[in-house]
C-alpha cells in the first residue's frame, strides 16, 4: 500500500519538494497540501497538470491550523515540513503534533531535492528574511556580467496566481510583469533585476525551469526566498546573516543548514549594526561552519525621485515579508526618515480591512506600512490606507515602483539598499575565481 503523505508549505518548497520526489511515484500518495505564511493559498488545488497522472484531480490545499484534524481523517502516514524562516522551536512544535498522531515528521534533505546543473550555479540565500539577500544577489549578478559570462537568474518560487499557469515563467522586460500579472510580492523580486537587463526565470516546475534557463546562460545566479536552501545544486553558495538580529542564525530554520553549508558568508549591515553584534555573527560563523570566508558589508540607502526634509511628516512603505514573517520592525524607508529628520507617521489608525488583519497578525510592527499586495483587494486596502493616512510624502521602500500598480497622491520618495563589501571589491575574487573552475571542471567531464 502507498505511503499516505501530508506536505506542510507555503507555495515554494512544498511544491518543489512534490515534484522532484512524489510526482509519478505510486509508492507515495500525497493526500494534501497545508499552506501558511501567503494568503489566499488554502482552498485552492495543486492543479492535475503539475500534479501528474496519479492525480487527475489535482491536490487539495487546507489550511495548516487543521493539521492534527488532516492527519486524523486523511490516514496521514508521514508529515513532511517543507517551508522556511520559521523557529526551531515551531518546527518542533508541529513535530510533535504529528508525533503525538503516530506520523513520521519528515525533513526532506539537499541530496534528494537540489537539481544538478549543467551550467556553474552560483545560488544566493540567507539565514533569515530581510537579511539583505537581494542587494547581495544584485552585487553577485553585476560581479558575473562584469566578467564577461551570460547570466540568468532562477528565483525561487511565488506561485502566487493560476499555479498551472505559472509551471515556467520567464521575464525580460517590466512589460512581461504585466502579462503574467504579478502580484506585487513577485515585482518585488524581480523588476530591480529586469531594470538591471537581467533575465529573471521562476515558477512551479524548477526542472522545466533550469532546463529552459540553461538554454541562455553560461552563469546560473540562484535568488533564493526567505532563508530557504537552494532547489539548485550550487557551484559556489552564498549565505547572507543580519547584525541586527544576531543568534538568528542559530535559531531558524532552515537559516542555520544554510549557514552551515555556505562557501561564503556576507555579514551584512555593518554600517547600522552594534560592533559587539556583528562580532557575535563572526563567532557564529566561525563555530558552525570555520571552512567559510566571511566578507562584511554595508547596505547604503539609494534614494530616487525626490529628496525627504526635516520635520516632513513621513508614511513609510517597507517591504512586506521583510517586515512580517521576517519580523524586522522597519528598513530602509524608516532608516532614511530619519536621518533626513523627517517624523514618520502611525497609518494603523487608517488601516483598511486587510491590511489591518496584517498588523493583527504581526504585532510587533509599528509606525510603518508593510507592501502587501499578495491580490487585488489587498493591493486596494493598500492603496487605500495610502489615501486615507495624513502625510507630505510617503517615503516607499518597497523594490517595486508602487505607481505603476496603485495611484498615489502625495509625493513619493522612493528609496533602497544597494550593497557595498568591506574592503571594497572583496566579493569579486572569489566569485570570479568559483565560476571559473566550475566552469573548468565540466569541461573536463567525459561526455
Amino acid at each position: 500500500m502507498a505511503t499516505r503523505v501530508l506536505i506542510l508549505g507555503a507555495a515554494g518548497r512544498d511544491f518543489h519538494n512534490f515534484n522532484v520526489c512524489y510526482r509519478d511515484r505510486p509508492e507515495w500518495e500525497v493526500v494534501a497540501f497545508t499552506a501558511t505564511q501567503i494568503p489566499n493559498i488554502a482552498g485552492r488545488r495543486y492543479p492535475p497538470e503539475l500534479a501528474g497522472a496519479l492525480y487527475p484531480e489535482g491536490i487539495p490545499i487546507y489550511p495548516e491550523e487543521r493539521l492534527v484534524e488532516l492527519i486524523k481523517t486523511l490516514g496521514v502516514d508521514q508529515v513532511v515540513f517543507a517551508y522556511s524562516d520559521v523557529s526551531h522551536e515551531h518546527v518542533m512544535h508541529l513535530a510533535s503534533a504529528a508525533l503525538a498522531e503516530g506520523t513520521d515528521f519528515v525533513l526532506l534533505g539537499p541530496r534528494r531535492t537540489m537539481l544538478h546543473s549543467a551550467k556553474p550555479v552560483v545560488s544566493v540565500g540567507a539565514v533569515r528574511t530581510g537579511a539583505g539577500k537581494s542587494p547581495t544577489t544584485r552585487r553577485i549578478a553585476e560581479i558575473v556580467r562584469s566578467a564577461g559570462w551570460r547570466l540568468v537568474v532562477i528565483r525561487h518560487p511565488m506561485p502566487y496566481g493560476d499555479i498551472a499557469a505559472q509551471a515556467c515563467q520567464r521575464f525580460a522586460s517590466l512589460d512581461d510583469l504585466d502579462r503574467h500579472q504579478c502580484t506585487l510580492e513577485e515585482r518585488e523580486e524581480y523588476e530591480p533585476h529586469l531594470r538591471r537587463g537581467t533575465v529573471v526565470y521562476s515558477g512551479v516546475d524548477y526542472e522545466r525551469i533550469l532546463r529552459a534557463a540553461e538554454a541562455e546562460a553560461d552563469v546560473i545566479l540562484w535568488d533564493g526566498g526567505n532563508n530557504d536552501l537552494p532547489f539548485l545544486r550550487p557551484d559556489f553558495h552564498i549565505v547572507v546573516a543580519d547584525p541586527h538580529r544576531a543568534g538568528h542564525e542559530r535559531s531558524y530554520h532552515p537559516g542555520e543548514a544554510n549557514l552551515r553549508m555556505a562557501d561564503l558568508v556576507v555579514v551584512s549591515k555593518v554600517d547600522t549594526a552594534p560592533p559587539e553584534a556583528t562580532r557575535a555573527v563572526r563567532a557564529s560563523v566561525a563555530a558552525l561552519n570555520p571552512r567559510a570566508v566571511i566578507v562584511e558589508a554595508a547596505l547604503y540607502i539609494v534614494a530616487e525621485d525626490g529628496q525627504l526634509a526635516a520635520g516632513q511628516r513621513a508614511l513609510v512603505i517597507e517591504d512586506g515579508p521583510t517586515l512580517t514573517h521576517g519580523e524586522m520592525p522597519y528598513g530602509a524607508g524608516v532608516l532614511a526618515a530619519r536621518s533626513a529628520g523627517a517624523v514618520p507617521v502611525d497609518p494603523r489608525p487608517w488601516a483598511a480591512e486587510s491590511i489591518r488583519a496584517v498588523y493583527r497578525q504581526y504585532p510587533h510592527l509599528g509606525a510603518v506600512l508593510p507592501a502587501m499586495g499578495y491580490g487585488d483587494t489587498q493591493l486596494a486596502d493598500l492603496a487605500a490606507t495610502i489615501a486615507q493616512t495624513p502625510c507630505d510624502v510617503v517615503v516607499c521602500a518597497t523594490p517595486v515602483d508602487l505607481r505603476r500598480l496603485i495611484t498615489i497622491r502625495q509625493p513619493v520618495v522612493r528609496v533602497g539598499y544597494e550593497l557595498r563589501e568591506r574592503p571594497p571589491d572583496a566579493l569579486i575574487g572569489p566569485v570570479v575565481d568559483a565560476v571559473r573552475g566550475a566552469l573548468e571542471r565540466r569541461l573536463e567531464r567525459p561526455r
